[in-house]
């Protein structure tokens, strides 16, 4: 235990440093040679469950995309401004600074290392390139063409082309191909997820290839199958015990994201949205418990979408949201199930029917809140969960119960929708706008790296939200 707080507060320090400071990471003004590798690492990780798990308005609203919360004062983020705080640079400078610079500054000491083993090496690099694989395709997924073989150049190339979303998917898919297999035998980091199991780090590897296989299901059905076998015999997650995920602390710098956005903060930014409250009050789900809080005596109201709302007239957050320790994720086996679930539903081979996985991966998000079994029983057997009595073709069935099991992963959530088009989502009340199908293009990019931007937004049809990431051909 003493080991992981060590690393933890190490990567904490790394992070701290601005963006504005990114460049002196390796020229640290007390003792830049002792960035150990182990350190970047961990750090970088960090940083991406950071990104992934905030709520700040200025940095992830992807739970406000998904509908699962709405704002009460200021509600530009719910009407789809996004460039009034300037979010999609903020995401995209944490990502590629916090997270890809240090795994990739990380990966050559790794190599430059003459006191690590060969099985040291392979294995530290494994990791490092899973995590990379995962920061990359979370670009992608949510701008689109990206730079990606230029993109880490620094002072060597500060305005790098962008590449072609397809092209980087499927160079996602040979760097995991690369990997996987060494990672038996190898010996990893430390690291704050899986403590260097390595049998655990496999089945994160091939249960991320399944993952980029699935968002690829409807734009190149062939190749995502291939890959979805080769993903499936090879090992995913089997349990919620193979989950992705990071324990956060009771106390700064360590704790949860969410408990400085909603407790430390003292702001009253969110309610929980009438999107997703009508829904899970319409299946009387038992989730609700969990999800929100019991602040209103006429039960659970959701604050209108995109509207101002009053803080106190509406259904506040689950109180499990609110605590510092709460368990930061990026991927559990309740996603897995439901990709398994819609490989079924294609018809290809994966072991278990698409009710099986279906049942899997509601099952699976019952048990990590928390639910009892008969809970979970009594919520499978309603006509309108279970999925021969379900309305609905596999997509609306398979789609709006993983939307729900994504709640407080707004980005999957978000993601969920764009891919299966379920469920039905409300027009924000201010603006009226569509859901955005993808972030623009950081206000800096169109300016310090305007030929590029100019190309990018060319190739893709056009720099605006409503621009679809490749793989949505729905």
């Amino acid at each position: 235990m003493n080991k992981y707080i060590l690393i933890i507060v190490s990567a904490f320090l790394l992070f701290s440093c601005s963006d504005e400071d990114y460049a002196e990471l390796n020229t640290d003004l007390v003792n830049p040679q002792d960035v150990s590798e182990d350190a970047l690492f961990n750090g970088a990780t960090i940083s991406l469950f950071d990104q992934m798990e905030s709520t700040n308005v200025n940095r992830n609203v992807f739970r406000l995309l998904s509908q699962y919360w709405t704002e009460t004062t200021y509600i530009d983020e719910a009407n789809y401004d996004l460039n009034n705080r300037n979010v999609p640079g903020n995401h995209w400078t944490i990502l590629y600074d916090h997270v890809l610079f240090s795994l990739n500054d990380s990966k050559k000491k790794v190599l430059a290392n003459a006191a690590l083993s060969e099985e040291e090496k392979i294995g530290r690099v494994a990791q490092i390139t899973i995590l990379e694989v995962y920061t990359w395709q979370i670009l992608v997924d949510t701008f689109g063409d990206i730079p990606y073989s230029e993109a880490l150049l620094d002072r060597e190339n500060p305005t790098p082309a962008y590449d072609d979303a397809e092209e980087i998917y499927m160079d996602l898919f040979n760097k995991l191909d690369q990997v996987i297999p060494t990672l038996g035998g190898s010996i990893g980091f430390p690291d704050v997820n899986y403590y260097g199991n390595m049998d655990l780090w496999a089945k994160f590897a091939n249960s991320l290839k399944l993952k980029l296989a699935i968002r690829m299901a409807d734009y190149n059905p062939s190749l995502a199958m291939t890959k979805v076998s080769e993903a499936y015999n090879a090992g995913v997650f089997t349990s919620n015990a193979d989950n992705f995920i990071i324990r956060y602390e009771g106390a700064n710098p360590n704790t949860n994201p969410l408990w400085n956005d909603l407790v430390e903060s003292g702001r009253s930014d969110f309610v929980v949205a009438n999107t997703f409250v009508d829904y899970l009050n319409a299946l009387d789900d038992p989730r609700r418990k969990v999800f929100f809080d019991d602040n209103i005596d006429s039960g659970y109201v959701g604050g209108i979408y995109g509207d101002n709302n009053s803080f106190s007239e509406y259904t506040h957050i689950g109180t499990v949201f609110h605590e510092p320790t709460l368990r930061g994720v990026l991927m559990d086996y309740s996603e897995v199930s439901f990709y398994l679930a819609e490989a079924a539903a294609r018809g290809w081979s994966v072991g278990n029917t698409v009710q099986d996985y279906y049942e899997n991966g509601i099952s699976a998000n019952f048990e990590s809140w928390g639910l009892t079994e008969q809970e979970l029983q009594d919520y499978l057997n309603d006509d309108n969960v279970d999925y021969n009595m379900a309305s609905g073709d596999w997509k609306e069935k398979i789609g709006f119960q993983m939307w729900i099991a994504m709640y407080n992963r707004g980005f999957e959530g978000w993601t969920t929708w764009r891919r299966l088009g379920s469920p039905e989502l409300n027009l924000p009340a201010d603006s009226g706008l569509p859901v955005p199908l993808r972030y623009t293009y950081p206000q800096d990019e169109q300016t310090l790296n305007k030929t590029n931007y100019e190309a990018a937004s060319a190739a893709i049809g056009g720099d605006t939200q409503q621009t679809p990431i490749f793989w949505d051909v729905n």
